[in-house]
């Protein structure tokens, strides 16, 4: 066999020689270098056997995959090194070991055997020498040596005798094979530099590994040191620690005991119920027995400190001189009487039973102050605190939706704390604060639960007594707090909710109040914030009535601070740069600084045109009023309703038309004129939505305006919902609705019959001011709005009665 071989060597193809060729799985060998390899696989056992005493060249190639056991030809580089096999080794495990020197590199041209071992034929890659004046290769072998001298500092697996070894090689070629053998790098790195035949373009190649590796070895030098000093930092820690803890300990310092020595005074000062101190003690009991580095110490630690924290015991006294009480409301909020009163009534209760039995307690009222937005529900939460001598405190439940935010979480979860009401009286450190619940109507609820029911305990006087947080896990007393919900829209809060709660309804400012309003609160805060004084503005009477009429629609008050801090602000800017000295705010000096108004009556040009009706509306800005306006033309009797208007509103529309098709004879009305005639009703402002059967009684008004072409009387407005049998049925929203009418410069207001009762809520100065009618038909409304109508026949009816205050 080791003559064929010999033979096939000698063949020439095409340019080639045929060696055995001996696939290496995790290296690569370079010309002139010498290595061991390990030789275990059968087909290179085969090719060891088979080589002859005197010529014992192969082709040495790596794989691309070293993790393949059996290589095809296509698993291989194609280029190699022609090697010598030294000497050849027997191991105790049948095995061989080899040991081989690079020759030449070496081109596979093709393999023409895989049996027993590969065969291919190969032929020799020429390398041009490069000329010995090349200075810019020089300059680059020069770098390639200075590189690995550098690469010997940092690398562990290098030695200066590695140095000396290059330092002996002056063929540049050579140098870098060498430098690169030497490395641990990658295959495929080495592979790219045994088939590179550019002399210049090795050296460069060889220079980027090794400075790649250089910053390898040095960055992960980096990183060990980091590590390291972290390490030998947390140990020296640790050791300092554990020392301090033995000193203490010796000295009786023990810091655990310490912390709970402090924790359990701070148990007994706190004075809290017998529930919650047994399950304190029994917590404190457990810390002592809990490592103070586990974090299950600190969890419970933390539990502790909030049942310390809370005021269990610690209360404020109650103002309970009524008269003092009144004159603070009074000084913070003008009007408001029926929620005085009620603060009022509470205080006085309060001291009665406080001088029968001292230690009693009274219950707070849970009360909900329900009314449009800017008329001082919450601020009047503060005033009531001031007047009680009591801690005030407020929390927003606008937008809530996790149930956890009132009840708090359960301490299995990582960073629980307990809900926004225990939170809150930690905060306000007594147990009886006023308590504002912001928003109530704005509750929400999701997948986390629903913070509504939650409240359900919190606002019932029976249950709140003994309140249970999640955290706490122990009953906390909420009866001695005074709980004050706001809403603008009660409909929305749930009805369970509400039922637990005392509403109080907050109407809309009417213009009277607003002028005392102004005077004594808004202009004087104003005047303060713009940098101002009284000795240089003074605001008239005219100037704030002009400024409520003509800049502001509202039930409130914001909107007329903003507009009386825009005039302010003005005069403040006058006086800078214009030197001014006291300016007088006028009705004209309201308009020079505001502009033109933003709000007008239409009541004189709208009263002269038949089938215009001023109606009332309530609104969750307080009320408003409404025109009702009808047109006829040709047709064939279709009634159209324009206006954005709901469900309700239509029904209104359609009954009253009906009532005018079949009472056309009292009307003074052809019988047949809806076979002839399309009407059309709208409502304007007709992007915003209306409904509510209120507006009967107008959309009647106007159709029979409209048909008998008469007017209907200047200066009257009204309200009420119709039957098809002529009756005028109660509304709700009078309050509102009259003091709407009266601030739009309406003089007469119809009212049901039945409404006369709510008169009462009615300031008289409003009331003195207008002239109201109560109907109990729908016909008495024409006698008070349309008295001049033509055609309309005389009837015998009592019903409408006339009060004028």
């Amino acid at each position: 066999m080791d003559e064929n071989i010999e033979k096939e060597q000698e063949i020439e193809n095409g340019g080639g020689k045929t060696y055995p060729v001996m696939p290496l799985r995790n290296t690569v060998l370079f010309p002139q270098q010498v290595i061991p390899i390990y030789i275990g696989r059968e087909k290179s056992l085969k090719l060891v056997n088979s080589l002859g005493k005197e010529n014992k060249r192969i082709v040495v190639v790596a794989q691309e995959d070293g993790s393949i056991e059996d290589p095809r030809p296509e698993d291989l580089y194609s280029y190699g090194t022609l090697a010598v096999v030294l000497k050849v080794f027997d191991m105790p495990d049948n095995s061989k070991s080899a040991i081989v020197q690079g020759v030449d590199r070496v081109k596979i041209l093709s393999y023409i055997d895989d049996e027993p071992f590969f065969r291919a034929v190969v032929e020799q890659v020429e390398v041009e020498e490069p000329s010995s004046d090349d200075l810019e290769l020089d300059a680059l072998t020069k770098n390639l040596r200075g590189s690995f001298s550098e690469l010997i500092q940092v690398a562990p697996n290098l030695t200066e005798e590695h140095s000396g070894m290059l330092s002996n090689i002056q063929n540049p070629a050579r140098l870098a094979d060498r430098a690169i053998s030497l490395l641990t790098v990658p295959n495929a790195e080495k592979q790219a530099i045994l088939e590179e035949m550019d002399i210049k373009k090795r050296v460069e190649e060889a220079m980027t590994i090794l400075t790649r590796e250089i910053q390898r070895i040095k960055l992960g030098e980096e990183i060990q040191s980091e590590v390291q000093d972290e390490i030998t930092k947390s140990q020296r820690e640790y050791y300092l620690r554990e020392q301090m803890k033995a000193i203490k300990k010796e000295l009786g310092e023990d810091e655990g005991s310490v912390e709970i020595q402090e924790l359990e005074e701070r148990v007994k000062k706190a004075e809290l119920s017998e529930e919650a101190e047994k399950v304190a003690l029994k917590e404190l009991d457990r810390l002592t027995k809990i490592p103070t580095q586990s974090p299950e110490y600190s969890v419970s630690r933390t539990y502790v400190e909030w049942l310390a924290d809370l005021p269990w015991s610690k209360s404020t006294d109650d103002q309970l001189d009524t008269k003092k009480a009144e004159k603070i409301l009074d000084e913070d909020h003008y009007g408001l009487k029926k929620v005085k009163e009620r603060i009022l009534e509470y205080l006085a209760v309060r001291g009665l039973k406080q001088k029968k039995d001292p230690k009693g307690s009274v219950r707070g009222p849970i009360l909900c102050f329900s009314g449009p937005p800017g008329v001082g529900k919450t601020s009047l939460g503060k005033s009531i605190a001031r007047s009680m001598g009591r801690e005030f405190i407020r929390i927003s439940l606008g937008g809530v939706r996790d149930e956890a935010e009132i009840r708090g979480h359960r301490r299995t979860y990582i960073g629980a704390l307990p809900g926004r009401i225990i939170q809150s009286l930690k905060k306000v450190g007594t147990n009886n604060p006023v308590f504002m619940l912001d928003e109530i109507d704005k509750l929400g609820s999701d997948f986390r639960g629903d913070p509504s029911s939650a409240m359900l305990e919190v606002l019932d006087p029976e249950q709140n007594f003994s309140f249970s947080d999640h955290y706490l896990e122990v009953s906390y007393d909420l009866s001695k707090v005074m709980f004050i919900a706001t809403a603008n829209y009660k409909d929305a809060i749930p009805p369970a909710l509400r039922d637990r709660m005392e509403i109080l309804e907050f109407s809309g400012y009417i213009e009277d109040e607003k002028i005392k309003i102004a005077q004594r609160h808004l202009i004087p805060k104003q005047i303060e914030e713009n940098g101002l004084t009284s000795k240089d503005v003074f605001v008239d009477v005219t100037g704030i009535k002009e400024t409520i009429q003509s800049y502001t629609r509202e039930a409130g008050v914001r909107n007329l601070e903003r507009e009386i801090a825009n005039v302010l602000r003005k005069i403040a800017r006058d006086k800078v740069e214009k030197k001014i000295k006291k300016v007088k705010v006028s009705k004209k000096k309201v308009n020079d600084y505001l502009g033109a108004p933003s709000f007008y009556s239409e009541l004189a040009e709208r009263a002269t045109k038949p089938g215009v009706v001023t109606g009332l509306a309530w609104t969750a800005a307080g009320g408003d009023i409404l025109f009702i306006e009808s047109s006829k033309m040709k047709g064939s009797g279709k009634l159209t309703l324009t206006g954005h208007l709901g469900d309700v509103m239509k029904e209104s529309a359609t009954a009253a038309l009906t009532y005018v098709r079949s009472h056309t004879d009292i009307l003074g009305l052809e019988e047949d004129f809806h076979e002839k005639t399309d009407i059309h009703v709208h409502v304007p402002a007709g992007a915003i939505p209306k409904d509510g059967p209120s507006a009967g009684v107008g959309m009647f008004t106007s159709l029979v305006s409209l048909l008998c072409g008469t007017s209907v009387q200047a200066g009257v407005a009204m309200t009420g919902e119709i039957t098809l049998r002529g009756n005028v049925l109660p509304i709700g929203g009078v309050k509102e609705k009259v003091t709407a009418a009266h601030r739009s410069g309406i003089k007469t207001i119809i009212l049901p019959d039945h409404n006369r009762k709510d008169l009462e809520e009615i300031p008289e100065h409003i009331k003195k001011d207008l002239s109201f009618h109560f109907v109990k038909e729908i016909m008495d409304v024409i006698d008070v709005a349309i008295p001049d109508m033509k055609g309309k026949k005389e009837r015998k009816s009592k019903s409408q009665q006339k009060v004028t205050s």
